[in-house]
């Protein structure tokens, strides 16, 4: 007779028992979720519809606002499906499914972050190059390859929490998972931040208008960086280390951070503050 037993659901441990009031949070939620999905399919739609914003930066935005969609639709559904139900137990399989595309997601949000800033370092730094570096080619390349590589690298689940559920000593894997963790983010940062130290010795030495321009179009990227990678950084190292003292809803908050905000920040932020997507924005309006 064997001792092994073979489990097939997992049981979602977040979901508290609030009572009436998860109607209230699964209204939030999915009004959340709406505004993420009209946000970032007119941004897409703007910038697939007008010519003038066959650029590379905005093709790079175009692959960020898809991949927010493609990172909400692997959250929000599942979230206010067990919002309203009694059980939260999930097929072994969805859960695998899940982990995936968080994690695909989080990878393909850090490389188009990454590739945003090095069109933005050649841009300002090179200008007069920009054109013969940024080829259509070369920017349908750089997306590709952040896609395909994110995927790649994620084809098996490295989710610590689904690891602490082996019985036995997790000390390698939590060493593994953490160093695999920082390695698979190292590239993009390093070039991340060698963009923007190029780009402010740029600036140092440029002229008044030139450096408010930079800064004009920087800011955008720099406050969607820096969204993204505390909810991710979060999320990412506290699954690996206990947090005996952090009160289960602000937990729970936190650790869902990374899917929500940026998702709905992102769009708002480059839609207010690039000037050409504004106006394009209301061109189509009037012309409507």
């Amino acid at each position: 007779m064997s001792n092994s037993t073979r489990y097939t659901t997992i049981v979602l441990a977040g979901y508290m028992d609030v009572g009436e009031i998860k109607y209230l949070y699964f209204t939030i939620l999915l009004l959340l979720y709406i505004t993420i999905i009209l946000a970032n399919s007119l941004l897409i739609g703007v910038i697939s519809v007008e010519r003038t914003l066959h650029e590379p930066m905005y093709m790079f935005l175009c692959s960020l606002s898809v991949n927010e969609l493609y990172g909400s639709a692997a959250f929000f559904p599942a979230i206010l499906t067990h919002m309203l139900s009694k059980s939260h137990e999930v097929p072994i399989a969805h859960c695998y499914v899940q982990i995936f595309s968080l994690y695909t997601y989080a990878s393909v949000e850090l490389g188009n972050l990454a590739i945003m800033s090095y069109d933005r370092y050649t841009a300002i730094c090179y200008p007069l190059l920009y054109s013969s570096i940024m080829t259509d080619t070369r920017v349908y390349t750089l997306i590709g390859l952040v896609w395909l590589i994110s995927i790649m690298c994620k084809v098996w689940c490295d989710n610590y929490l689904i690891v602490k559920l082996a019985c036995s000593d997790t000390t390698v894997s939590n060493i593994y998972g953490t160093v695999g963790s920082i390695i698979s983010i190292l590239v993009p940062l390093l070039l991340i931040i060698y963009s923007y130290i190029q780009i402010w010795r740029a600036c140092l030495t440029s002229s008044a208008e030139t450096t408010q321009k930079a800064i004009l179009t920087c800011t955008p990227h720099i406050a969607s960086l820096l969204n993204f990678s505390f909810g991710c950084s979060f999320e990412m190292f506290s699954s690996r280390f206990n947090k005996v003292y952090m009160p289960p809803v602000l937990r729970v908050i936190i650790s869902v951070y990374f899917v929500i905000c940026p998702p709905l920040l992102n769009p708002i932020m480059y839609g207010i503050r690039l000037t050409k997507i504004k106006m394009a924005f209301k061109t189509k309006i009037n012309h409507s």
